[in-house]
């Protein structure tokens, strides 16, 4: 099977993960890994993680399964850094969706999805962790399954809502609040790609966190 995965940014962290993944099927599959729509040849199922560009029926034509995994149980949580912004607002569980790829952003319909649970206490890497095993799991599904599964089209007794691009300023930390406060807020910000920071008598500071060890978890000797 030819199988081809477009993630846009190598800086992204999902990258060693799907590395992982390739290596394993190379022995099995054709599988390879591009940054671009343009780089796009041609196969038998074309997954789109972590990509940036609208890709539309030009390039989906070139596939016979097109698919995105989406962290969201959509039609609520279309758009950019799906769990993200559900963490923020206190979410502790998020469904993970596989989708075809549509025209119009997350409108495809469903393949399977998969609801991880994100304990209060996991920070960005160990909640990036939970959430790229899960898409690990939706794409050997897909790759199991493509030739005989039914897809379920969104439902349309829910409203739709879409979530907006991440930008650094959504890492911004107000120093007049409790970190307690802003906990979900601090723990999402990936210390490389989008830091937490907060700006106190005119400067700018960059905020990092990190568990202690386990024998120091409660500040004990």
């Amino acid at each position: 099977m030819r199988i081809t995965i477009l993630c846009s940014s190598p800086e992204h962290p999902v990258n060693q993960t799907l590395h992982s993944w390739l290596e394993a099927r190379k022995s099995q599959h054709d599988v390879t890994l591009v940054r671009k729509k343009d780089d796009l040849v041609g196969g038998d199922i074309l997954f789109l993680i972590a990509c940036t560009e609208i890709i539309k029926s030009k390039e989906r034509s070139l596939f016979k399964k097109c698919l995105v995994v989406h962290a969201s149980n959509v039609p609520q949580g279309r758009g950019w850094s799906p769990h993200i912004w559900q963490i923020v607002s206190g979410a502790e569980h998020i469904v993970v969706s596989l989708l075809e790829a549509e025209d119009n952003v997350d409108t495809g319909a469903i393949w399977k999805q998969e609801t991880i649970h994100v304990p209060k206490d996991a920070l960005w890497d160990e909640i990036n962790s939970l959430l790229f095993q899960a898409q690990i799991r939706l794409m050997d599904f897909a790759v199991e399954n493509y030739a005989t599964v039914v897809p379920a089209a969104q439902s349309k007794d829910r409203t739709p809502t879409y979530y907006p691009r991440r930008t650094p300023e959504d890492s911004r930390i107000d120093p007049s609040m409790t970190i307690g406060e802003q906990f979900d807020l601090i723990r999402v910000c990936d210390p490389v790609r989008f830091p937490a920071f907060f700006i106190i008598h005119g400067r700018k500071y960059f905020l990092r966190i990190e568990k202690a060890v386990e024998g120091e978890r409660h500040g004990g000797s």
